[in-house]
């Protein structure tokens, strides 16, 4: 079967930014696949929801074979699902570190790989890859997940080159604090060590009384790192949508001007 519409993959999209992109796509007419690790209790009008582990190439593939077989297509992959890790480096062993990348990095991969194949065939797609402001900014004691950003980076901007001559381009959003439910999946450092204290200490100590207003009030979500309020979710994404989908997708770089 091929779907009349236009179809979009989204994946992390029993939350934040991924459920908003999803709810977006389908009000703007797209059929909608959104896809989490355990969706049993997900919802969002007009989105179809698909369990999903990025960290396994079996569910991957199944996932795509079973949106490829029943709707005939894929016009844009959203590749949101991701995981935080917080903690200074050296408190993370190498286990812990590639856990993070499997998630953030090869999750990714694994996705692009997977739907590659059928935009080229039908010379036309977006993928569009969520990545952060530490993406291309240094973050002290979250230099794990700060890496897996910058790799995110350098991967989709030098597969963009590899594959705009087939139709199909490689985007990048990179969002500053939003207020989601994104600090609930952490990773964090097995032993935290004395200098992560002191590191903190001193971080609030240069920053004085701003610095620990802004605490207070990013723990209660209501503040950017400028100290600005942090926009739902909702906001941010339908900034980068408008009626005619994919084909005024988000410019490149979208975070913050610096």
């Amino acid at each position: 079967m091929t779907a009349t519409r236009q179809v979009a993959l989204v994946t992390g999209a029993s939350s934040g930014i991924g459920k908003a992109a999803a709810i977006a796509l389908a009000g703007t007419g797209f059929e909608v696949i959104g896809t989490a690790r355990n969706t049993a209790r997900v919802t969002a009008h007009g989105v179809t929801y698909l369990d999903l582990d990025v960290t396994s190439d079996e569910s991957v593939a199944s996932v795509v074979k079973q949106v490829i077989d029943r709707f005939g297509r894929i016009d844009i992959l959203v590749n949101n699902a991701g995981v935080g890790a917080n903690g200074a480096a050296e408190e993370f062993s190498v286990d812990r570190t590639q856990d993070v990348f499997d998630i953030n990095v090869y999750g990714i991969m694994r996705m692009t790989k997977a739907v590659l194949p059928h935009m080229r065939a039908q010379r036309r797609g977006r993928v569009i890859n969520i990545s952060s402001l530490s993406g291309f900014v240094p973050s002290p004691f979250m230099a794990i997940y700060t890496s897996t950003k910058h790799a995110v980076e350098g991967y989709s901007g030098s597969l963009d080159h590899e594959v705009r001559e087939h139709g199909v381009r490689i985007l990048l959003v990179e969002p500053g604090p939003i207020n989601t439910p994104f600090g609930g999946p952490q990773r964090a450092g097995r032993h935290p060590y004395a200098a992560l204290r002191v590191g903190t200490a001193h971080l609030r100590r240069g920053a004085g009384e701003k610095y620990q207003r802004w605490r207070r009030s990013r723990r209660r979500g209501q503040c950017d790192r400028r100290g600005g309020h942090r926009p739902e979710p909702e906001t941010a994404v339908h900034r980068r949508l408008d009626g005619r989908g994919h084909q005024h997708a988000a410019p490149r770089r979208s975070g913050p001007n610096l």
